[in-house]
């Protein structure tokens, strides 16, 4: 649902232009530096893009679901890391908070999400519970007015930066499954929590991960979502189809940047006297990534004005994440062969996006995880 389309309008122009005049000419730069030059990071706060997708009563945008997805897909022009630094705050880091927070943690802590004064970062993830979040290890024992949490998280994004940490932790041990889970906002400085060295990625450098530790952690019980135990997994559940979307869009951006990347090359490279876009293999390739980025874009804009609609679109939106997190890889790979050995050497883009796109196909739901979600959807409903 677009509300006002003058204004979205303009913010797209607005950000289209921050995406080619100060992103893309930065990219090289975040990728040698290995993090977010601090004059742009300024920048995008000052824009609002922290708040995309909060309610504008706590500071921020709040787009609907179409109109974050188009936002989504005009960043995804760029490096995902630039997207990555606010993508929390608007996604998973905000969205638990607003969904199943009381009064009380939605005042204090949202406003400051909105803004970028707080990083947050989402602590699901652990060394032996991946896509089996439910069978998470770290504990969370009721002590007094303070739960003390114990256990490790892993592949926390903006974890060696966050000020804020949404912590899902097993507050009822006779519990196996997802119903023994709390949600917990965690301080980046609360005593007890500790941050692991910084990951070594393959791609999307100057975005960090890192490992988070906590060692008696004492958070206080006001500070359990919700304040009652048990729903964490419920909440963390709750935001995904969402951050799916999300993820889908910025997927489609990059697969539009990599469509015109190519197709540049493509018009300007010649062999046998002739531009490669004049070759009929070449123009396989070139359409083939058309027809899929134009593909993955009307998936996502399909679910996003359902959602906005009200309608449960948890399968559309796994279907979202499956197609557009498979479909930029293989447009990234073509985009390399249609450069030739150019696309092997670092000073193309296509060379740093095919490492980046990479990751779109395990985090937020694994394809796997996604297939796993489509079908048994599937036959629930036909049952």
């Amino acid at each position: 649902m677009i509300r006002d389309q003058e204004l979205l309008d303009q913010l797209l122009d607005t950000l289209s232009r921050f995406v080619s005049e100060r992103l893309i000419p930065n990219e090289a730069r975040l990728a040698e530096e290995d993090a977010v030059p601090p004059e742009i990071l300024a920048e995008m706060k000052e824009m609002g893009v922290f708040g995309l997708s909060i309610p504008e009563e706590y500071g921020g945008l709040g787009l609907t679901m179409e109109e974050e997805a188009l936002v989504a897909m005009t960043i995804g022009k760029t490096s995902p890391a630039f997207r990555s630094i606010f993508g929390t705050n608007n996604g998973i880091g905000a969205q638990g908070i607003l969904i199943d927070g009381t009064p009380e943690q939605k005042a204090r802590y949202v406003p400051k999400l909105a803004t970028g004064e707080l990083l947050s970062a989402f602590c699901l993830t652990e060394p032996d519970a991946g896509s089996d979040a439910a069978s998470l290890r770290t504990t969370a024992v009721r002590d007094g007015d303070h739960y003390v949490l114990n256990g490790t998280k892993r592949f926390i994004t903006n974890g060696p930066e966050a000020d804020l940490f949404t912590v899902m932790a097993r507050t009822d041990p006779d519990k196996k499954g997802a119903g023994g889970i709390s949600a917990f906002i965690v301080e980046g400085d609360t005593p007890g929590l500790t941050r692991g060295p910084a990951d070594r990625k393959m791609g999307q450098k100057g975005a960090h991960t890192c490992d988070i530790i906590f060692d008696n952690c004492r958070v206080p019980a006001e500070n359990i979502i919700g304040g009652r135990e048990g729903q964490g997994f419920k909440t963390a559940m709750k935001v995904l189809d969402r951050g799916r979307l999300h993820i889908s869009a910025v997927c489609v951006g990059v697969a539009e940047r990599l469509v015109e990347e190519s197709l540049s090359y493509a018009m300007e490279r010649k062999q046998f006297g002739v531009p490669l876009a004049e070759h009929q293999l070449i123009q396989a390739m070139l359409a083939d990534s058309k027809t899929e980025a134009y593909a993955g874009r009307t998936m996502v804009m399909d679910a996003a004005r359902r959602k906005d609609a009200g309608e449960d679109v948890s399968t559309l939106a796994s279907c979202a994440k499956l197609f557009c997190a498979e479909m930029v890889g293989r447009v990234a790979d073509r985009a390399v062969q249609i450069h030739g050995g150019s696309g092997y050497m670092a000073e193309y883009a296509v060379e740093r996006f095919y490492r980046d796109v990479r990751l779109f196909r395990i985090y937020e739901g694994t394809t796997q995880i996604q297939q796993l979600v489509i079908a048994r959807n599937m036959v629930r409903e036909a049952s």
